[in-house]
């Protein structure tokens, strides 16, 4: 899915699924299984793999003065819409700022003991068009209560690793971007100020 300025376009209105190669050599197919699987995920495809974007989706990408990936599920939510040659194209050919915005919180399955220049990683070894400028993360720790309530889902910290994200070739943006209640979130005034001073100073805010 793509928000564009309160807008929000499918990627694709196209019948698609997911396939995940696990290192285990499993096929798994479909997003509910891909989350369930508790092997790393070696490579992940859609089938068809030529789908067509939605036409708008690709006028909003070419007319953004900022594109923001993430956060959001790695293998389900981000890279499937990444995996569409036409989208990954246009966000490959934008000249505005392109930034993934790290999760806070592994994945059980997905993301287990990822960094968040490893979930960078994935996102490159699956699209080949360069198409991540800047990373934002959160600096802040998790208290340990909350930690170790995770630790029992099996999910953990994303820890910051900013000399693999140099060696990936993006500039990293860091700020306390997290908020504890009963779950784990991105406190969204300050990512949201952390992105705009950074990327948009000028621009009108309510």
């Amino acid at each position: 899915m793509l928000a564009i300025r309160g807008r929000i376009f499918p990627s694709t209105v196209s019948n698609v699924t997911l396939e995940a190669i696990l290192e285990n050599g499993q096929r798994v197919h479909g997003e509910t299984r891909i989350t369930a699987s508790r092997s790393p995920i070696r490579k992940l495809t859609l089938v068809p793999p030529n789908v067509r974007p939605l036409a708008q989706a690709i006028g909003a990408i070419r007319e953004a003065d900022l594109i923001l990936i993430g956060p959001g599920s790695l293998y389900t939510s981000i890279l499937p819409n990444l995996l569409i040659p036409d989208i990954a194209r246009a966000i490959a050919h934008s000249r505005a700022p392109r930034v993934y915005i790290a999760n806070l919180m592994t994945q059980p399955g997905e993301t287990t003991d990822y960094s968040v220049a490893e979930h960078l990683r994935a996102i490159q070894r699956h699209v080949k068009p360069r198409i991540v400028d800047y990373v934002v993360a959160n600096r802040q720790k998790v208290s340990p209560a909350v930690g170790r309530r995770y630790h029992k889902q099996g999910a953990s910290q994303v820890t910051v690793d900013a000399a693999g994200l140099r060696k990936s070739g993006v500039q990293l943006l860091v700020g306390n971007l997290l908020e504890e209640h009963d779950k784990i979130r991105h406190n969204s005034a300050r990512l949201a100020r952390l992105i705009l001073d950074t990327f948009l100073p000028g621009s009108i805010r309510n």
